[in-house]
This record gives structure tokens, C-alpha cells and sequence, in this order.
């Protein structure tokens, strides 16, 4: 008899654990499946409906910016082109010739970019084209950008340079997309690189209309 009971109280007990264990197992799990009721359950997203990107453009928008920024890497060929980099030197001194060495007169360039002292650009560079073989080129307003507002194109990236020239302080312009275009379009200087030594890779016309779609699309700085 206390054999029996032995045997039916120990089972009874193993009953009573096995059923605590199963419910404290199936609490957490039913826990799971239910949502409170302060948490919204958010509807689908369509994304076929628009294209999802970091700032919710449509690919007409983004397809624009990518050309602008590709717009300004061609014309940035330009601005780095010996031609044009030259008269834009990280120093004070202008440089000369296809690779960029410092000019041999050791010409400054003075508080107005044309020259220090006796010094002066103009005394070299006449109105037009010195003739004869490795002659100074000519404008009639030769000169490098003023101590004030260097204009540094020299080791700028295009990133850097684009973010330059949108900046007023440092090109001086009032109005950015007038201003550069008649820059680039109309300066003096500027189309003097189409018309002595070696040219850059664009010709003045697709020089300008680079510039023109970069501006026209957004002025997108490349990255």
C-alpha cells in the first residue's frame, strides 16, 4: 500500500511539472502572435509605382542630375587643360607651356593679377599674338585673376572645382549662370586658348554648350 501510493504521488508530480513547463513555453509564443494594440501595422509600399532612392526622384530627375554632373566632367577637361590652368595657378606665379612650368621671368602676379613692378604682363603680351615661334600670346586685357579672388583651378578635383564655382566668393560673380556663361562664352582670355599652342580636347563651342547643360541641368556637383 505505501508502495502504491509512492508510485501514484510521483507520478502525479511529474503530471503537475510537465504541465507548468508546457504553459510557460506557450505563454511567450502566444505573446508573440498577438500585436498590442498601440503598434499600426503599416500597409504595403508599391514599389512599381515609383522608383525608391535616397531622396524619392523620379528616374526623369535623376536621369537629369547624372547628366549635369557628366556635362561638367567634359568641361572640366577644359579648365584643367594647360590653356586654361595656366592663369589659374595654386602660387602667384603664372605658368607657361604644355606642361604647366613656372614662367621663366618669374613674373608675379601683384595685388591686380597683371604684374608686379617693372614687372608687368602687358609689357610681353601685346593686344594680339606676338608673331614668331614661342612668341607671347596677346589679349588686350592679359592678366592673372587678382590677389583677391585667385580663382585656384591648379590640383582642384572636379568635385572641388564645382563647388568653386558656384561659390561667389570665389569667382566674384553676382548672377552664377549668367556670369559664367559670358565667361566662358565671351572673356578675352578665355578664347585665347583656341587660338595659341596646342588646344584642349573640346572645341570652344562644345566647351561652352558642357558648361551651358551642366548649369541648365541643375549645376549638379559631380562626386
Amino acid at each position: 500500500m505505501q508502495k502504491n501510493f509512492r508510485f501514484g504521488f510521483r507520478h502525479v508530480l511529474y503530471i503537475v511539472l510537465l504541465s507548468g513547463f508546457t504553459v510557460a513555453i506557450a505563454q511567450p509564443l502566444k505573446n508573440k502572435t498577438k500585436t498590442p494594440a498601440s503598434i499600426k501595422i503599416s500597409p504595403a509600399i508599391d514599389t512599381k509605382a515609383k522608383p525608391i532612392n535616397s531622396g524619392d526622384k523620379t528616374d526623369a530627375e535623376i536621369k537629369r542630375e547624372q547628366e549635369s554632373a557628366a556635362a561638367f566632367i567634359e568641361a572640366y577637361k577644359v579648365f584643367m587643360h594647360p590653356r586654361c590652368m595656366n592663369c589659374h595657378p595654386k602660387g602667384d606665379a603664372p605658368l607657361q607651356g604644355d606642361d604647366s612650368h613656372i614662367h621663366t621671368q618669374n613674373v608675379t602676379r601683384g595685388p591686380d593679377g597683371k604684374g608686379l613692378y617693372a614687372m608687368k604682363c602687358k609689357n610681353c603680351h601685346q593686344d594680339t599674338h606676338v608673331a614668331g615661334l614661342n612668341m607671347p600670346p596677346g589679349s588686350p586685357v592679359w592678366h592673372l585673376p587678382p590677389a583677391n579672388l585667385k580663382m585656384v583651378f591648379e590640383g582642384k578635383s572636379p568635385t572641388q572645382l564645382a563647388m568653386h564655382f558656384k561659390d561667389p566668393k570665389f569667382t566674384g560673380f553676382k548672377d552664377f549662370k549668367k556670369d559664367m556663361l559670358h565667361h566662358v562664352e565671351h572673356e578675352p582670355l578665355v578664347l585665347v586658348a583656341w587660338t595659341y599652342g596646342t588646344p584642349p580636347p573640346l572645341s570652344h563651342e562644345e566647351f561652352v554648350a558642357k558648361v551651358k547643360e551642366w548649369i541648365d541641368k541643375g549645376a549638379v556637383v559631380p562626386k
